[in-house]
């Protein structure tokens, strides 16, 4: 991957990131999946971003860091989320990887998720880093690494992206509704949209 998309806004790479490989190579082999949907939070100004109002703590710390490492927290206690810090040094962004379409080692991801409708290996954030073993231990990897990597695979055009509001932010005031999430049309891995967004509001109709 070139490093220069980590340099990017959170808004500026969320939508770039669709179209590339995320591969995490484990003792058991490797896995990847091609990013079909992804959601921006953009730092301090943003009320659903866990960096709003500059807060950092050890939880944060990876958002605060050099653009392009992991940044992964754990929701209910029991599901991972993991997330691509961009934006320069110091600002902290990041974009949340909500699904993949698997691409390599899905047997592997079926064991690792117990089924084995592809449809549903990586169709939220919780179940792409069960189907990818991604957990703490890779919390601040370089994702031009080894072992947690992007690779480029495919690029999609502004009119082969939709968008809509991001996921559970009902919190988040003004921001709640603001269409920072990105999913490539008509993809039946993107996990649930809501029916008046899916495959009608794209990159395309907004400029």
């Amino acid at each position: 991957m070139n490093r220069d998309i980590f340099e990017k806004s959170a808004l500026e790479a969320a939508p770039l990131l669709l179209g590339k490989l995320l591969c995490h190579r484990t003792p058991e082999g490797l896995a990847a999946g091609m990013i079909v949907e992804a959601e921006a939070y953009c730092g301090p100004e943003d009320d659903a971003a866990h960096s709003f109002g500059g807060r950092r703590t050890a939880r944060t710390e990876a958002m605060f860091g050099p653009p392009g490492h992991a940044y992964v927290f754990s929701i209910y206690g029991m599901h991972h989320c993991f997330n691509v810090v961009t934006a320069p040094e110091g600002a902290p962004q990041a974009v949340l990887i909500r699904a993949l379409e698997p691409a390599g080692g899905t047997p592997l991801m079926e064991k690792r998720r117990g089924l084995s409708d592809p449809l549903l290996l990586c169709s939220g954030p919780g179940k792409l880093c069960q189907a990818m073993a991604i957990g703490r231990a890779q919390y601040g990897l370089d994702l031009c690494g080894k072992e947690l990597f992007l690779e480029e695979f495919r690029d999609f055009s502004p009119a082969e992206i939709c968008v809509s509001p991001r996921v559970n932010v009902d919190y988040a005031g003004t921001h709640r509704d603001r269409l920072w999430r990105f999913f490539v049309k008509d993809s039946p891995y993107v996990s649930k949209v809501p029916r008046r967004y899916t495959s009608r509001v794209t990159l395309a109709s907004l400029r």
